[in-house]
């Protein structure tokens, strides 16, 4: 990411001739996916022949009357397949417009996509399939893919993309849709999720997981009114360490609309809106949230876990072994023209936990989605016993 922000290439007249080529070479290299080619075609024609069933058969009578009514004597068996060959060509034309719109259309928009990118520092990616990210999202479901990804190496490590998978299967199967930005850090830290209150839905979170209460913590001030902070048990003073009120502060700020993952040596946010997209507004809001916290991750990345310090820890001697000769000389003792340690031997005191987490702080611990199940099952039941007539009886036996 450049400290300039320019939206020029996301606006700008485009020469659709300049795009198509463009994305012709993208495919021809291997960066982009093959087009749709006559796969476009037939769901163009199919779209077309849909829309011609509902109007075509008013269109045919009128015009098998129209004829009729010219010669004064019923339309000539010749000219009884006129309609139909009308409607055959007008869904071939209909269908070869939709087609040629759509391939435009994708064009234009991932011309726009790459010279944005180049102009802000980047580099645009067409597609990812199975991106191998660790957030919450990335393992659910099928079919996933990223699409129209951006990412950006100074000063750190960023990736805007959209991203789906699928679940269920037949009438049940849903495709959710997610825009998400990664950023790397330098150190691993706890699991912690800020779970936005602003988009929760009927039934609370829009999360695609949820998580064991006794594992939410409570912070000061009007935190609590925007996110619910989760944290694995026993890291409750390491969520406080990171989550300090100036870093609270611009969460409310500036990604209150957003829910929060830390996870491994990555913070993500999430919203279940496309985020690559063509409207200057929304990346002037994405880049402002991810400089908001630039400066800020240097003090996360100091943070060390403390229940790692045991592999720092010097190893003690064997009972009985001598700490003279060689194996005391390390730190000056016994040496000729040496007084005590070493100026280049840290002290063993000194040293500090390696980077990474414990094992308990890596997952928050899940929880079963009851409320939902209870719900449904109690849908079911209102439907069973409608279909069999019993409420009908009791409310007719209510009324008698």
């Amino acid at each position: 990411m450049t400290s300039t922000f320019d939206e020029r290439p996301l606006t700008e007249p485009v020469d659709k001739a300049a795009a198509r080529a463009y994305v012709a070479e993208l495919r021809k290299s291997g960066r982009a996916p093959a087009g749709t080619g006559p796969i476009g075609v037939v769901i163009g024609v199919a779209v077309a022949a849909v829309f011609l069933l509902v109007f075509g058969g008013v269109f045919a009578s009128i015009f098998t009357t129209f004829l009729a009514v010219g010669s004064g004597s019923g339309a000539p068996d010749v000219l009884s397949f006129v309609p139909f060959v009308m409607l055959v060509l007008i869904i071939a034309l209909i269908g070869t417009a939709v087609w040629r719109m759509s391939r435009n259309s994708t064009a234009v928009r991932w011309y726009r996509l790459d010279r944005f990118a180049q102009a802000n520092g980047m580099q645009w990616h067409p597609e990812v399939t199975n991106p191998p990210l660790p957030g919450m999202i990335f393992s659910l479901g099928r079919s996933r893919k990223a699409t129209d990804i951006v990412r950006g190496a100074h000063p750190r490590f960023v990736e805007f993309g959209n991203y789906q998978y699928t679940t269920g299967s037949g009438k049940n199967q849903t495709t959710h849709k997610w825009g998400y930005v990664a950023v790397k850090l330098s150190t691993p830290l706890p699991h912690i999720v800020l779970d936005a209150t602003s988009n929760n839905g009927l039934f609370g979170s829009n999360l695609p997981a949820a998580f064991n209460r006794d594992q939410r913590l409570s912070l000061e001030g009007d935190f609590d009114r925007h996110f619910s902070l989760y944290c694995p048990e026993g890291y409750e003073a390491d969520a406080l360490y990171l989550f300090t009120p100036d870093i609270m502060a611009r969460f409310i700020d500036h990604a209150a609309a957003l829910d929060v993952e830390i996870v491994d040596d990555w913070m993500f946010l999430y919203a279940k809106r496309d985020f690559s997209t063509l409207y200057p507004g929304t990346w002037a809001w994405l880049f402002s949230v991810v400089r908001a916290f630039l400066d800020k991750f240097a003090q996360w990345e100091r943070w060390r876990d403390d229940r790692l310090a045991a592999l720092a820890a010097p190893i003690a001697p064997a009972p009985g072994a001598s700490t003279s000769g060689p194996a005391g000389a390390a730190d000056g003792a016994g040496t000729p023209g040496v007084a005590g340690p070493l100026p280049f031997v840290a002290p063993m005191a000194a040293l500090r936990p390696p980077p990474g987490v414990a094992a308990p702080g890596r997952r928050l611990k899940q929880r079963f989605p009851w409320a939902i199940v209870v719900v449904f099952v109690a849908f079911l039941a209102f439907f069973f016993f409608g279909q069999a007539g019993v409420f009908a009886g009791f409310l007719s036996g209510l009324f008698r």
